[in-house]
């Protein structure tokens, strides 16, 4: 080992209280106590294993792959343009259909609905038809008697196609105006005038990369003609109710043809939430055309080239601030790299702009949004669905204001909070907000009515910070994670270490809670209770892995009264529960939660009123707790009362139907409150960088965050900790490389870096905000979805700080996310 490895070493273990502190991993919750024994608290609030982790672990869990297959099931596999841009002049199936066991081609004039995807934008074919867009869109299937025979065939599919300039790279994009949907505006104040008035003035530009979902289970479905034109679906999907459609769609069928069923996924992050319908379209047009039942599963290698991943952008930025390095006007232009269709780069796009603030006020602001057309896959949602790319501008602004003026990066962060503070600046005083259009394309202007005395608490699209919890959770995490200790220790470690450079940052995050399509804030749930006393839970939302269905067998357990282990949650499925919404926007456990609590609260109630009728006392008396029925004179089983109640003819089974409240705005203008209520959380990460080879590691991470009152806290923990992984992987090592044509380079593990075991830091822990959700949620709870990933932000910040320390302040705003070792070594001048 030489010096050099010796010193990162070193730097490796110098966690928040140095080398002694390595290896520390605290994972209890600050206030909610996890593990606590079946019987001897409600189910709400403890640590309940995951309704399927046993199953899971002994691999007896069902997968749509695992699914026995029915006599005579054929296999599918996708024909892929090679081509980013083209003419579509020819498709010689010849070659595949002379092998073994082949059974035939299936391309767009075997589609006897509508050749288009069922999409809100209806811009995206379900195969290529006249043209290609992209490399690895696929424009037909091959179906054989095994999936080796059909992917073997698929290859030898004869293509002529005359390619065509490709448009790869989203500034050019912008500049040639090509985009999937017309630019978005929103203004408030006169950001012009300010900047011109603001005492420090800054400007920049920031690229920031994609990333690939990277789901344990990949895309897949398994499509099984029933009796008369009928049709069940198996689709790994976070959307059920939209692949029903989607494939009721293409077949040319009402809805209620089609039945899709989704038991569980191996992992989603929002890959699966329009781009599995694509598989189930696929897999039900061949099935139709051969008549019999067709499965198709991609390998991983297609299911890179051919599903779109989280959008990149690109930004460019000018900020005003005063010599606090308090914001005083910002104008911010976002490139989103939609790809070649739409898909959903409207609402992402949309929570962009939203996010953009993240926990700071913005007093005057101009943010243009351009959903740009490229040649590639077409990009969809991801686990934040655009939040993180608002949040990470806002946060690189501030670090490189802090830099700029010398200030700790915190200090700069806090100033710049929501609070009740009055708007002091002039040109804010009229609380107008402004929605104007860009490169000629119309979008109305609003101007509100002139608001009283206007304080730092109302967003950008005019949402008031009502729950604001920001500055006292910063400060309780600043000082559990001895910040300003440990940035002063870190100031002694890099002026003595001329090769490994560290660095410290604290960030936090404000996240919206709702889908911003405002009528997805919907769900619906059935309880079931038999005579024997067990309990049957069905409702609209998806389980892939984050402990959805657990989380409502909790929710239900308590409201029937009985023990967590009475519950079971079953199937979704569009049959049981209809038109449900996705399980996405972190909404799953609000909205299905919900649902299934109001339907279990309608049994309660029968059940409560049948024995207030044989006790002689009004129904508000009777408790129903601990598995028992219990009331003023008399206590029984909550078994033996069911069997009561169904020989009473009392009904043991309900449905349940829950709107989120409060929520309106304006679509065209985004104004107004698409957010039922925020999540915060914060998290503060030291990192060490190697200026010889750009190497970094995660030394340490503190994070302190909000999820209400826990439904689960083991759950929400796990969900804590896999979020903010997953966007330090975002941000450091999870690099998508187009080709010059157009080819996706990094569509294998042996070619895109997730985060493994061994970039975990020894010291990682996570505490639970302690107060409940001030709106009325389920629970008490909060969502805990999305809103942790956005905490690996802190990361990217930390090695923004020890890159800055490595030379001039300005090396930091040099640095492109993901932050490998090639892009370090670019921002620090080595390359």
């Amino acid at each position: 080992m030489n010096a050099r490895d010796k010193d990162f070493d070193a730097a490796s273990g110098g966690g928040p209280g140095g080398a002694a502190d390595a290896g520390e991993r605290n994972l209890a919750p600050a206030t909610q106590s996890p593990h606590a024994p079946a019987q001897a608290m409600p189910a709400v609030g403890s640590s309940r294993i995951h309704e399927s982790a046993r199953a899971q672990v002994a691999g007896r869990a069902t997968y749509i792959d695992d699914i026995p297959e029915l006599r005579g099931t054929l296999h599918a596999a996708p024909i892929l343009s090679p081509v980013a841009h083209g003419s579509l002049r020819g498709v010689d199936a010849q070659p595949a259909l002379a092998l073994p066991g082949v059974r035939g081609v299936v391309l767009a004039a075997d589609i006897p609905g509508d050749p288009v995807l069922a999409t809100f934008v209806h811009d995206e074919p379900i195969f290529a038809r006249d043209s290609v867009q992209h490399v690895g869109q696929v424009i037909g299937l091959v179906v054989a008697d095994s999936v080796q025979s059909a992917r073997r065939a698929a290859r030898l599919v004869k293509l002529d196609i005359e390619a065509l300039p490709a448009v790869l790279d989203v500034r050019a994009a912008h500049a040639a105006q090509s985009y999937v949907l017309p630019p978005v505006v929103v203004r408030r104040g006169e950001p012009e005038a300010a900047l011109t008035a603001s005492a420090h003035r800054l400007q920049g530009q920031l690229e920031v990369g994609g990333q690939e979902h990277f789901y344990l289970e990949g895309q897949v479905a398994y499509a099984i003609p029933r009796e008369q034109g009928q049709w069940h679906i198996h689709s790994s999907t976070q959307h059920p109710g939209e692949v029903q459609h989607w494939v009721a769609h293409a077949l040319g069928l009402e809805n209620n043809a089609v039945t899709v069923e989704c038991r569980r996924m191996g992992g989603g992050f929002g890959g699966k939430e329009t781009q599995a319908g694509h598989m189930a379209v696929w897999a039900a047009l061949a099935a139709r055309k051969l008549g019999r039942p067709v499965k198709l599963r991609l390998d991983r290698d297609d299911d890179f080239m051919i599903t779109g991943k989280r959008h990149p952008f690109a930004y460019d930025w000018q900020v005003g601030f005063d010599d606090s390095g308090r914001i005083t006007a910002l104008k911010l232009d976002m490139l989103a790299n939609c790809g070649f269709s739409a898909d959903l780069s409207g609402p992402v796009a949309d929570r962009a702009i939203f996010h953009t603030d993240n926990a700071y006020f913005l007093s005057d602001v101009e943010i243009a949004s351009y959903r740009c057309k490229t040649n590639v896959q077409s990009h969809t949602a991801f686990r934040g669905f655009g939040g993180p790319q608002g949040v990470i501008a806002i946060e690189a602004i501030l670090g490189d204001i802090a830099r700029h003026l010398r200030l700790d990066p915190l200090q700069v962060r806090l100033r710049n909070l929501y609070s009740e503070e009055v708007v002091q600046s002039p040109s804010t005083g009229s609380g107008r907000t402004d929605v104007a259009s860009l490169q000629a394309v119309p979008t109305p202007t609003v101007r509100a009515e002139p608001v009283e005395a206007p304080r730092r608490n109302t967003t950008h699209y005019q949402m008031k910070v009502e729950d604001n919890i920001l500055e006292p959770l910063i400060s309780e995490l600043a000082k559990t994670s001895r910040y300003e200790e440990r940035r002063a220790r870190i100031a002694r470690w890099n002026a003595q270490s001329p090769v490994i450079k560290r660095g410290i940052a604290l960030t936090p995050v404000k996240f919206g809670i709702s889908f911003t399509a405002t009528f997805f804030n919907q769900a619906g749930a059935l309880v079931h209770v038999f005579t024997d006393g067990s309990v049957q839970l069905n409702h609209g939302g998806t389980e892939m892995g984050q402990g959805l269905h657990t989380k409502i067998m909790q929710v239900v357990a308590d409201e029937l009264g009985v023990p967590f282990e009475r519950v079971r949650c079953t199937a979704t499925e569009t049959g049981k529960v209809p038109n449900a919404s996705a399980t996405a926007a972190s909404s799953g456990t609000d909205l299905n939660g919900r649902a299934a609590q109001f339907a279990a609260r309608n049994i309660r109630d029968n059940l409560a009123a049948f024995v207030a009728g044989l006790d002689g006392c009004g129904a508000g008396a009777v408790r129903l707790r601990a598995g028992e029925v219990i009331s003023p004179t008399c206590t029984r089983s909550f078994d033996e009362v069911v069997r009561l109640a169904y020989a009473n003819r009392i009904q043991l089974w309900s449905d349940g139907f829950y709107r989120t409240p409060k929520i309106h705005y304006d679509k065209v203008t985004l104004t107004g409150r698409p957010f039922y209520y925020f999540s915060y959380g914060a998290a503060c990460s030291e990192v060490a960088i190697d200026t010889l080879t750009g190497e970094s590691r995660v030394l340490a991470v503190d994070i302190l965050h909000d999820v209400g009152t826990s439904i689960n806290p083991a759950i929400d923990i796990g969900q804590i900790e896999g979020g903010f992984v997953q966007g330090m992987g975002w941000l450091t090592t999870e690099q998508l490389v187009w080709t010059a044509d157009g080819k996706l380079a990094t569509h294998a593990p042996s070619t895109y870096k997730i985060p493994a075991t061994g970039d975990i830091p020894e010291h990682f822990t996570v505490a639970l905000w302690p107060e409940p959700n001030r709106e009325d949620n389920v629970g008490g709870s909060k969502a805990v979805g999305e809103p942790p990933f956005m905490l690996g932000i802190s990361v990217w910040e930390a090695i923004r700080d020890a890159v800055a320390s490595a030379g001039a302040p300005q090396n930091a705003s040099r640095l492109v996310a993901p932050a490998t070792p090639e892009n370090v070594l670019r921002a620090l001048g080595g390359v």
